[in-house]
């Protein structure tokens, strides 16, 4: 992975604009006196921004107890503020105390973002918070306070550019182990370098400069460095907030998505569960009538053809059995091999043919078919032939009679055409209402095919039926 390195040209511009930008070498031309006045009033109005900052991010933090570390951010910025109140103010021990502690909270909050901590390190720092301002009071009598606070000052800012060093490694190091990493985290170190590898080089020569000179006051536009820097840390901090409001909306979206798509999955399935609930009982039911039928009705049906003494009597009981039967198989719900079923109906259709004296020609489709009818299809199947050989036996008056059947296209395809006179003129265009047609189609419908009739006198009839498998 190509490590991302922090800007290496800011730091030299902003040293080469900023040293000889003291107050005292302006000119007296009318751009030097605007910058002149420009300085002067930086300070204040950054000492304003920041203060503004303070209250935003601490009122941030409060909501967000996972953040707690920004109040440490809040400290430096008013640690700042107060420490700029001070200017003019011959407090040298409490000036020495505030920048204490925004050396503190500057350290902490630069490593806590991290999520490095050390006992060590906090009770050191709290220490020096004490022990500096407490050292400069009782070494003063001594007649070098100014070189105590100078040495004080110079290991704050050692400490406080140790914590950029030891933050912007620790980012790097993170950003290496995870691969591919984070476009976020990428952009996040991106800045947190130009930041600190701008201010760190001007804290420095800002030191440098106040050491030469002998002048407690910041030297400059350099003495901006520092409240720059916070002031750009405080805007990313509300900017990372800003993005983890935009990313908990779009992820409250995105449950509020899976939400709705799990209660649709539920009331699928219960509507899944309740029909097959019903089918369930609805089969138990049919099952019931089924063997009621068979065990009652047909008994007694079989003891008509068995004991009746009438031809008539004992053929329609043979038909009424032969109709109970195949209700009881349709009600079974047991489905039936296409191959057995075309024996079946074979034999019934060329044997009530030839009883009519009518040749039947059946063409049967290849043997190796492994379709299968539902029950419902092959009783409404049967009872469409069924109607078809009536009608050919009772109005046609054929000699010849044409049945085919084939399996094309996921379609079970039946085409019976006989040579009779075909149906009668008076019938023409209501073909529905004659011979039993509006019966097989509605049967065809149910099952959601279709039943076609061709007739004209004189060259029979055809009837396509169309079964989908």
């Amino acid at each position: 992975m190509q490590r991302p390195l922090p800007a290496a040209l800011a730091p030299t511009l902003l040293l080469a604009w900023a040293l000889p930008a003291r107050a005292e070498e302006v000119s007296t031309s009318f751009a030097g006196q605007v910058a002149a006045q420009l300085l002067h009033s930086a300070p204040g109005w950054l000492a304003a921004m920041l203060l503004m900052m303070t209250v935003t991010t601490a009122l941030l933090a409060l909501t967000h107890r996972r953040e707690r570390r920004v109040f440490f951010l809040c400290g430096m910025m008013f640690s700042w503020v107060l420490l700029q109140g001070q200017n003019g103010i011959e407090r040298p021990a409490l000036a020495l105390a505030i920048q204490a502690l925004m050396v503190l909270c500057g350290v902490q909050f630069l490593l806590r973002t991290v999520l490095w901590t050390r006992f060590w390190l906090d009770l050191t720092l709290l220490l020096q918070v004490v022990l500096a301002p407490l050292s400069l009071r009782l070494l003063a009598e001594a007649g070098a306070p100014d070189v105590l606070s100078r040495a004080w000052q110079t290991l704050m800012l050692l400490e406080l550019l140790a914590a950029f060093a030891m933050h912007l490694w620790l980012r790097w190091r993170a950003l290496n182990e995870v691969m591919p990493a984070d476009p976020l985290e990428i952009r996040d170190f991106r800045l947190m370098s130009v930041l600190m590898g701008c201010a760190a080089p001007a804290l420095l020569a800002q030191h440098v400069l106040m050491l030469g000179s002998g002048d407690g006051l910041l030297p400059g536009w350099l003495s901006l460095a520092l409240p720059l820097l916070m002031l750009g840390l405080a805007l990313h901090v509300v900017m990372v907030f800003a993005r983890a409001a935009v990313d908990s909306e779009t992820h409250h979206a995105l449950l509020e998505q899976r939400m709705h798509e799990r209660i649709a999955d539920a009331e699928r399935n219960f509507h899944a569960m309740a029909e097959l609930k019903l089918e369930q009982v609805t089969e138990r039911e049919r099952k019931r009538i089924a063997a009621d039928l068979h065990d009652d009705l047909g008994a007694k049906l079989l003891t008509i053809v068995h004991t009746s003494e009438s031809d008539r009597i004992s053929s329609l009981a043979r038909e009424a059995l032969e109709e109970m039967r195949l209700s009881v198989r349709g009600l079974t719900g047991k489905p039936v091999q296409l191959l057995d079923a075309l024996g079946d109906w074979r034999a019934e259709l060329v044997s009530r043919l030839a009883q009519a004296n009518i040749q039947a020609e059946w063409k049967s489709p290849p043997e190796d078919i492994v379709h299968t009818l539902p029950a419902r299809a092959y009783v409404q199947t049967t009872r469409i032939f069924r109607e078809a050989v009536s009608n050919i036996i009772k109005h046609s008056g054929a000699t010849h009679c044409t049945i085919g059947c084939q399996v094309q296209d996921g379609d079970f395809l039946v085409v019976i055409q006989d040579d009779g006179q075909g149906i009668p003129a008076e019938l023409d265009g209501r073909l529905d209402r004659g011979h039993g047609m509006a019966s097989m189609k509605s049967r065809a419908k149910q099952m959601h095919g279709q039943c076609l009739v061709e007739s004209g006198p004189g060259w029979g009839t055809v009837i396509r039926l169309t079964i989908p498998l």
